[in-house]
């Protein structure tokens, strides 16, 4: 037997209706908010990543599936989506036909780390992009889609937390000086952090190793090194999310791990999810579009991981409304699924969910069957009502029967279908 490959997932048509009201939700949001969708090719040139996302990044740096082609390009499935639509953005000149361009998105991504709960190599995300405003109310607007989104699910237990990572070149002075902090209790930090040091010391500080958090108590705070202007601006994103009553709490070492975020930064994170608490994160990223060959554009994201929100319902006990219903099951009294078939067919035509037996069970079967799919009412085909061209119809919530003319049966099921 041929598996799926490790940290590849199959969604079984049991689960996939799940799958498809949260991706409904999401679309729905985003419509509401004149977002439009958008969607990229699953793999990129590498180098798209490697410049867009930073090679000191783990993404690039250990969790990319790259490989080079029969022409020899190297090509990368994609992990992330930002610099994907930072490139469509690009290439195709969406800023040329409107000042502001906001697209969303949901697609699979790909990353090569260990596999576990709510995390997968391959895996699922949704999130948007707004690009043309440095605007901090689209700021905000990206946060409160996200935990607006989040909410309508059913999620209770969520955690916003913000932070400002300014601009770049206050931000590189702050890492001068936490570096050189960090550089004088190198001893007493983790494996990955010291390695990070060198690399990407920002991201010692949402390391969650508590040696590390330890070894930063005293140390240097971003905070201290933005400029006025920036302050400014992570106030007037506060006060704007307090306006629009999303909570939310500063947390002064959130930092996200690609190099390309500037100013506003954010998470959603929940409880139940177990360590791997954040369902999405995103923020400001106001030089990606010139990085990556395209004139100064300011933007601002998130994305948020399908898996692990499904898993936070699950964990939240978080009921499933049940919208797959089967409209009407058809029992054949002869066993034969000729029968049955043309009129499954006229009620699909119809717009109604129809479905009959192929297996030539009997009635008690079939009947098994009907209430296994909690079908709403059963059409009995057959016996004496079919030599007078008749039909039977069981109402199969509160039991009643009725008999009608074949040709009267769509017109029925429309007259008394369910609101």
């Amino acid at each position: 037997m041929i598996s799926a490959i490790k940290g590849a997932k199959d969604i079984l048509p049991a689960e996939s209706g799940k799958w498809r009201r949260l991706e409904a939700a999401v679309r729905e949001r985003f419509r509401r908010a004149n977002y439009g969708e958008i969607r990229t090719p699953v793999f990129e040139e590498t180098a798209l990543f490697k410049r867009g996302v930073g090679e000191s990044a783990d993404i690039v740096r250990k969790e990319m599936y790259a490989f080079e082609d029969m022409s020899g390009t190297s090509i990368a499935l994609k992990p992330e989506m930002t610099a994907p639509v930072v490139r469509a953005y690009v290439e195709h000149k969406l800023g040329k036909s409107q000042p502001l361009v906001k697209a969303y998105y949901l697609a699979p991504m790909f990353r090569q780390e260990r596999p576990q709960a709510g995390r997968q190599r391959q895996f699922h995300q949704f999130g948007s992009e707004a690009l043309g405003s440095d605007a901090a109310a689209l700021d905000v607007e990206t946060i409160q889609l996200a935990y607006d989104l989040l909410r309508d699910l059913g999620l209770t237990k969520l955690d916003v937390k913000i932070n400002s990572l300014g601009k770049p070149a206050d931000r590189a002075k702050f890492v001068g000086e936490l570096r050189a902090y960090l550089r004088d209790r190198e001893d007493a930090l983790s494996e990955d952090s010291r390695r990070r040091l060198d690399v990407n010391a920002l991201r010692v500080l949402d390391s969650k190793d508590e040696r590390d958090q330890q070894a930063l108590d005293g140390a240097p705070k971003l905070a201290d090194f933005l400029d006025e202007e920036s302050r400014d601006r992570f106030a007037e994103v506060c006060e704007t999310l307090d306006a629009v009553g999303v909570p939310y709490l500063v947390e002064e070492r959130l930092v996200r791990g690609l190099d390309y975020y500037t100013e506003t930064t954010f998470e959603i994170q929940s409880p139940s999810v177990g360590s791997q608490s954040a369902l999405c994160g995103g923020g400001r990223y106001d030089n990606l579009v010139e990085l990556l060959g395209g004139d100064p554009t300011p933007g601002v994201g998130f994305a948020a991981g399908i898996e692990r929100i499904l898993l936070a319902l699950e964990n939240e006990n978080v009921a499933e409304e049940k919208t797959d219903k089967i409209d009407a099951y058809i029992v054949s009294l002869e066993k034969n699924p000729r029968v049955a078939y043309p009129v499954a067919v006229e009620l699909r035509r119809a717009g109604f969910v129809a479905e009959f037996d192929y297996l030539g069970r009997s009635v008690k079967a079939q009947m098994r069957e009907a209430n296994r799919l909690e079908a709403e009412r059963v059409i009995f085909l057959g016996g004496e009502e079919a030599e007078r061209g008749e039909v039977s119809v069981k109402n199969m919530s509160g039991g009643e029967q009725t008999t009608l003319p074949r040709e009267s049966l769509v017109n029925h099921l429309r007259e008394t279908r369910s609101a």
